[in-house]
């Protein structure tokens, strides 16, 4: 497996030689690196060569190929963002990192699907973070490669042109499946919910989840045209009676609770692409998923890429893996 953690140091000579480079990791390394063709995000966490990994010293380095035939690099706010679509390369793909709980993440995150163009275009990247001793605390960022522009706010995007013998494909990882039990519906596009129709009856979520003792480690999963996606618990606000999501649910579709999954990592492995792992350019994984099934040393397959706190595959995902492969036509 190639090397995917580098000092500042190395990071820079990369730059220096005119790569195109994603980047993750600490911010204080991220401030170091010389201008250059290269976008990144904030976060200590990473599948690397050896499994997972929590480290502020290294920086997670994925080169672009040398047969990309063009990048550009672009920032977005919460105003253009709704043009992401139409600016995707129609042969390429574009890769953007954005802010955790940013204006411009939850404008993405809640209007995604009302873009012009939603899903026409190969869209991938995550959700920039902090560590978790210092949640709420630090600011999670993006960093703007061309001038090393740290932003609080806006989506750093590289939109990737490919040659014409090639094309990219977007995949999702997803071990959760619908359960088998009630149904949900919500009554608005949201991050956060109070009262919802359960099994078509009037009910406050927050109460529910108590009375049912659900395990909010397992996620919400909807059929979003077809694919399954997860929308993950962030919390319950048992004063307010309100639940809070790290992506939103949206009026309209019916979501159940996953079913258990009983080994995580063996869940990840088996559904790990066998016939084109050598093309995959880019993955990231979810902290949730880090998190509950401690895979800190552990290996998903031969797949690196940031831990992050969010996934973008098209739109906003939860507790996915989500990768990009670039094939042969």
């Amino acid at each position: 497996m190639n090397k995917v953690l580098y000092n500042a140091n190395e990071v820079a000579d990369k730059i220096r030689q005119g790569k195109n480079l994603l980047l993750a990791g600490d911010e204080s390394l991220l401030r170091q690196l010389p201008e250059g063709r290269w976008i990144a995000g904030t976060i200590p966490y990473f599948m690397a060569e050896k499994g997972g990994i929590c480290t502020q010293d290294s920086v997670f380095v994925t080169e672009l190929p040398s047969y990309i035939t063009r990048t550009t690099i672009k920032r977005y706010t919460s105003e253009n963002i709704i043009n992401i679509y139409q600016e995707i390369p129609q042969n390429g793909f574009s890769v953007m990192i954005i802010p955790a709980s940013s204006r411009t993440h939850f404008s993405f995150a809640l209007n995604a699907p009302k873009y012009e163009g939603f899903a026409t275009g190969q869209l991938i990247g995550w959700v920039s973070g902090v560590h978790l001793n210092v949640l709420g605390k630090k600011i999670p960022k993006v960093v703007y490669g061309p001038g090393n522009e740290v932003l609080e706010d806006g989506a750093i995007v590289m939109h990737v042109e490919l040659p014409d013998d090639k094309y990219a494909d977007i995949n999702i990882l997803n071990i959760f499946q619908p359960g088998n039990g009630d149904s949900i519906l919500f009554l608005e596009d949201s991050f956060s919910a109070g009262e919802v129709l359960i099994n078509g009856l009037k009910r406050n979520l927050a109460d529910y989840v108590a009375e049912k003792n659900l395990d909010t480690r397992l996620p919400l999963v909807a059929d979003y045209c077809g694919a399954m996606i997860n929308t993950s618990f962030q919390g319950i606000d048992s004063t307010a009676k309100i639940v809070n999501f790290y992506a939103p649910v949206f009026r309209g579709i019916e979501y159940k609770q996953a079913a258990m999954v009983s080994d995580y990592v063996a869940g990840f492995c088996r559904m790990m692409p066998q016939s084109n792992e050598e093309n995959i350019v880019f993955s990231c994984n979810c902290i949730l998923n880090y998190l509950y099934s401690e895979l800190e040393s552990k290996q998903t397959g031969n797949i690196t890429g940031p831990i992050t706190f969010g996934e973008i595959a098209y739109q906003l995902v939860n507790q996915t893996m989500v990768y990009i492969a670039i094939c042969d036509r």
